[in-house]
């Protein structure tokens, strides 16, 4: 890669890895599926009128848009509020990744190969190091919800993968639209018209600022710069940049917000971390030796 297009994908993994933080701001002054209605109503629009809407069967673009946003981001919002940490939940979240290989045995057929295996099992081992350190039943059940959170963006993947090579920016804007009524339906139902418009008519600036946050260089630039990066090059030269999202979101949390770094947490992160560098690279690594010999 060029150095001007790495400096682009840190910059994607540092926003996306301090957005963690502003989520956590977001939700002292709005309630999460609120939050989460208004980060991709703004996302939506006005790009909606400029942007044409990808030629996809409409079942996968509602499919993609309920667990790719609305589900996905409804659990994790929803389970930082309670109490779930924002460093914590930028390293639970991860699971995605693992989910989705599950999900592709089950529903695509694909054979995952033992690297894939055993990088899932050494995640998980740093998943149940986290579950057995947290000692408040909200934290817990917080803890929970990112989990199904991450499995929610796998079945998301699961979309994006029939769905096949569209344009991404086009996808991540109509998918917001479509993602938006059935939000503002479920705060309504759950949250309360009094707390909406409680929340509304208090809405100062942080609260305001963390929905353009989330809106724009989260989703709109965050996804624009990626989708850049993966049509110039190989998708397996960028996707492991992903990698480093945890240890932005973990050390934006402990400097910004005081989140303490014990050992088992970063025990837990090398665990992920490690899991996930065995996922992206070690079947990379036995066909480079099976050639070699």
């Amino acid at each position: 890669m060029k150095p001007a297009d790495i400096l682009l994908a840190l910059i994607v993994v540092l926003i996306w890895g301090f957005n963690f933080v502003v989520i956590k701001l977001g939700l002292q002054g709005l309630p999460p599926i609120l939050f989460t209605a208004l980060r991709f109503a703004c996302a939506a629009l006005p790009l909606v009128f400029f942007i044409r809407r990808p030629a996809v069967p409409l079942h996968l673009l509602a499919g993609y848009a309920a667990f790719q946003f609305a589900v996905q981001f409804t659990l994790l919002f929803s389970g930082m509020k309670i109490g779930f940490p924002p460093g914590l939940a930028s390293l639970v979240i991860q699971l995605q990744a693992f989910f989705t290989i599950g999900l592709a045995v089950a529903v695509l057929g694909e054979r995952p190969r033992w690297p894939q295996v055993a990088g899932a099992l050494i995640a998980f081992t740093g998943m149940g190091l986290v579950a057995a350190h947290l000692e408040a039943r909200a934290t817990f059940l917080g803890f929970l919800m990112v989990v199904a959170a991450g499995f929610s963006w796998g079945v998301g993947n699961i979309f994006t993968k029939r769905i096949g090579k569209v344009d991404a920016l086009a996808l991540v804007v109509w998918g917001s639209l479509l993602a938006t009524p059935p939000l503002v339906l479920a705060s309504l139902a759950i949250e309360g018209p009094d707390v909406i418009s409680g929340a509304l008519q208090r809405i100062d600036w942080l609260s305001a600022g963390a929905v353009m946050f989330q809106a724009y260089p989260t989703t709109i630039l965050g996804f624009g710069i990626w989708s850049m990066l993966m049509r110039k090059y190989p998708a397996a030269t960028v996707a492991p940049f992903t990698l480093l999202v945890p240890v932005a979101g973990m050390l934006s949390a402990a400097l910004v917000l005081g989140e303490p770094l014990q050992w088992w947490k970063i025990a837990a992160g090398l665990l992920v971390l490690t899991g996930l560098a065995l996922n992206q690279f070690g079947g990379r690594v036995l066909s480079a030796l099976a050639a070699a010999k």
